[in-house]
């Protein structure tokens, strides 16, 4: 800011008091125009770091939807395959027709067919680097938080739940048998049943985020049904 005095020549106080006060208004002037615009500033940064924001969580919760989707009818096949196994070592089948059934409902493909959405952040490491996201509204920031926050935990937590319940290469052995018309009924329960508990963690983990991410946008556009 930059105000130029002006030389004049006071004759009286009066004259004094005159050019006191439009220097002071001058100055005020300046101040409230400076403020005005860097406010404008402020929320024209925090107006577009929002869209940018809400636009990245709602194409993660899309995306998550859609694998969610996914995730629930892999789930689905393969708790069948389960119980069909259980079924009929319950009911003391014979080994050769139960690695029948098993080759019969694996032939097409044998996986844990999990897929996970990729959570971009790019847009919240932006606002955060350049400090935009003081200048949001606190309760909105507060949703914008706890949504990246959640996608966050659920990496961390669903990584941890595949270290605990995947048993080591027994996925991969088993399809090694099935390529080659090999089944282990009991052991194929063990390494389907481990399959089934991952899913099932997975599946819950994404309800929970895509809930999570619903919630941080804006109610018309945020508030859909839970899969």
């Amino acid at each position: 800011m930059h105000l130029e005095v002006l030389k004049v020549r006071l004759h009286s106080l009066k004259d004094f008091a005159k050019h006191y006060l439009m220097i002071v208004l001058s100055i005020l002037t300046a101040l409230g125009l400076e403020a005005w615009i860097e406010h404008t500033h402020h929320q024209h940064a925090a107006t577009v770091a929002s869209a940018e924001i809400e636009a990245e969580i709602r194409a993660n919760l899309d995306e998550c939807d859609a694998d969610l989707r996914h995730d629930m009818e892999q789930l689905a096949r393969l708790k069948r395959i389960r119980d069909d196994v259980t079924r009929d070592l319950k009911a003391h089948a014979p080994d050769e027709v139960i690695a029948q059934r098993v080759l019969e409902q694996t032939r097409d493909r044998f996986d844990l067919g999990l897929v996970f959405p990729t959570l971009r952040h790019e847009a919240w490491d932006v606002m955060v680097a350049n400090q935009s996201a003081g200048w949001i509204d606190h309760d909105r920031m507060q949703r914008y938080a706890g949504a990246y926050a959640s996608q966050r935990d659920v990496i961390t937590t669903i990584s941890g739940d595949m270290a605990v319940l995947m048993n080591g290469t027994g996925l991969v052995d088993t399809v090694a048998d099935l390529r080659t018309d090999t089944v282990h009924p009991r052991e194929f329960l063990h390494v389907i049943s481990q399959m089934t508990a991952m899913l099932e963690q997975a599946v819950n983990q994404l309800q929970l985020l895509r809930n999570q991410l619903a919630s941080a946008l804006p109610t018309a556009t945020g508030a859909r049904t839970s899969s």
